[in-house]
């Protein structure tokens, strides 16, 4: 549920990539520049992990154990796929546009396939790493992604909650640091923890300091000008089904404006999912 809005990724930032296409013009990530609260990373001891070569944070990878936690510990980590039903609803300069039905198919680490129907049609959004094809039945088009949408895809793997709790960020060398609380409402305090990349992409996670609870993730991009912009998903309705607590809600912002919001009304875990579904079809009658 990219170019930002919406991918209905368990525990990933929301965004479905046909929502991208919709509703975003950017085209790359871009090194984010969110100021830290004065000396509190100064504060924290620092360790070496010599295997990932990456630096590690004592007091961040803390409150990325008790985010785990959190969401599930053991069964959290044991899920291996998801298969996620609900509406997503775009925004257009704060006024929500038509919703649309998704089914989201996801075996981790890196396939996707998201089919939509709404408006008359039905579409399909599939990829796997660094490929992928799409469907739309409307124009009876069906074709490989082009190159934007799947950098959009990679960069949604960077930037999802999966990818900080479940370490996937140590194989590409990124440094955790942890940056400080932050205000989340009345008597209310967000833990933010930042992944930064070696190219330069930053990342910052809030999490709250009481329920322990992802609550958002916030990076920039570059929009076609050049110009940097805040992207930030906000994760809400926690529910807990088989020991797994998610976020039913995931609202996207950008600059600082509603872009779409996706809720989820099921989702299934360790369910089978076939290979054939990310799969490209032969032609058009073969799409199913």
């Amino acid at each position: 549920m990219t170019n930002n809005s919406s991918n209905p990724r368990m525990l990933r930032r929301a965004p479905l990539l046909f929502l991208l296409c919709l509703c975003s013009p950017f085209a790359g990530a871009a090194q984010q520049s969110a100021a830290d609260r004065p000396g509190a990373q100064a504060t924290q001891a620092t360790v070496v992990n010599e295997t990932a070569k990456v630096t590690i944070d004592a007091k961040a990878e803390q409150i990325i154990a008790q985010a785990v936690a959190a969401v599930g510990g053991n069964a959290y980590l044991a899920v291996r796929s998801t298969v996620g039903r609900g509406v997503v609803t775009p925004f257009a300069k704060g006024v929500s546009q038509l919703p649309l039905s998704f089914t989201d198919y996801l075996v981790f680490p890196d396939k996707e396939r998201t089919e939509y129907r709404g408006s008359g049609n039905y579409s399909i959004d599939a990829y796997v790493g660094k490929t992928g094809w799409l469907f739309d039945a409307a124009t009876r088009a069906l074709k490989d992604q082009p190159p934007a949408r799947i950098a959009d895809f990679q960069l949604s793997l960077r930037t999802s909650l999966d990818n900080l709790l479940r370490n996937w960020w140590r194989r590409d060398g990124a440094t955790l640091s942890y940056v400080g609380r932050r205000e989340a409402g009345l008597a209310r305090r967000n833990e933010t923890v930042r992944l930064t990349y070696p190219d330069g992409f930053i990342i910052d996670y809030e999490i709250g300091a009481k329920d322990h609870l992802p609550a958002k993730a916030l990076y920039k991009r570059k929009n076609e000008d050049g110009a940097e912009v805040q992207e930030e998903d906000r994760y809400a309705r926690y529910l807990t089904i088989s020991g797994i607590t998610l976020p039913f809600i995931v609202d996207h912002y950008r600059a600082g404006d509603q872009t779409s919001r996706i809720i989820f009304d099921a989702i299934e875990f360790n369910q089978p999912v076939p290979d054939t579904l990310f799969a490209k079809p032969a032609s058009l009658k073969a799409v199913k």
